[in-house]
């Protein structure tokens, strides 16, 4: 579907239903987009940033567990400002199969309406509330065990994740045809550099168009130019750092893509209506 999709080949999924995989790594070195005919429930355990799911782009923190159906592309790009004293990032990745919930539906009725409730999803979502903490609690425990001990682990997780109690869509699947395929590498591009300056010269041409083109297709597909984009990106980079760190405002300022900060407080004022040290205050 995309040129820059990677698509899994861990030898230990071949003859798995299912596999849960805990890493501690760089926080440059995450897989790019891709996406599988597999389900992913994926926990941040540290780190944050911004994330590509299907046809939305928003910003990721840690804590977060999301359940992504097959099919869906998606992209984790995290902040190195946020990885720990090692430079490293931390998550948990639990990948199943749709054999395995029909299996498991077949074999056991008892499951019949969970799995079914399960396989209707279309969109990914976010879990909240007391799911949120369930699942989790599960994942973490997965940490210490071993297959077998999992396997019940994640029969006991599906009944959670079939009947959420708070379930926040977070990506649709999206239409596989050309302009949202280079639509989607042009926000690739913007969340791996929002923080450096960009060229309306340098994106047209990752994505092969000439300037006037490329700024009325982006105009048709979004609504916005380029520029407008760009500035509502970075000051909403700028309010969660405001919102979940304690950068001064200059720091602020460069972490988010800007390089003058009076500019920086124009643009803040003019897009939030206040501050950001006001806004600061207000989410605090």
């Amino acid at each position: 579907m995309f040129n820059n999709i990677k698509y899994s080949h861990n030898p230990r999924a071949k003859d798995r239903s299912f596999l849960f995989d805990h890493v501690h790594i760089y926080w440059n070195e995450q897989i790019t987009m891709h996406q599988q005919n597999t389900w992913e429930l994926s926990y941040v355990i540290s780190g944050k940033g911004m994330r590509v799911i299907g046809d939305n782009i928003e910003p990721f923190h840690a804590g977060e567990i999301i359940l992504i159906p097959p099919n869906i592309p998606h992209y984790w790009s995290f902040e190195e400002s946020t990885c720990d004293k090692d430079g490293k990032i931390e998550n948990i990745t639990l990948v199943f199969q749709t054999e395995l919930l029909e299996g498991l539906k077949n074999v056991f009725s008892e499951l019949d309406d969970l799995i079914t409730s399960i396989l209707s999803y279309q969109n990914a979502i976010s879990l909240g509330g007391n799911t949120l903490l369930k699942v989790k609690n599960i994942l973490i425990q997965m940490k210490d065990c071993g297959e077998i001990d999992r396997i019940s682990l994640l029969i006991k997780m599906l009944a959670y994740i079939s009947s959420p109690e708070i379930a926040n869509t977070v990506g649709c699947p999206v239409t596989e045809d050309k302009k949202n395929k280079r639509l989607h590498k042009i926000y690739l591009y913007i969340m791996d550099h929002y923080q450096y300056p960009i060229s309306l010269k340098e994106i047209a041409s990752h994505v092969n168009m000439e300037k006037t083109a490329f700024c009325i297709f982006f105009k048709k597909m979004t609504g916005k130019t380029f520029v407008d984009f760009m500035l509502d990106y970075r000051i909403n980079v700028a309010c969660e750092l405001l919102a979940k760190t304690d950068k001064n405002i200059a720091e602020i300022c460069l972490a988010s893509g800007f390089r003058d900060v009076p500019y920086f407080n124009r643009v803040f004022k003019r897009l939030k209506n206040t501050t950001p040290g006001k806004f600061r205050e207000q989410v605090a």
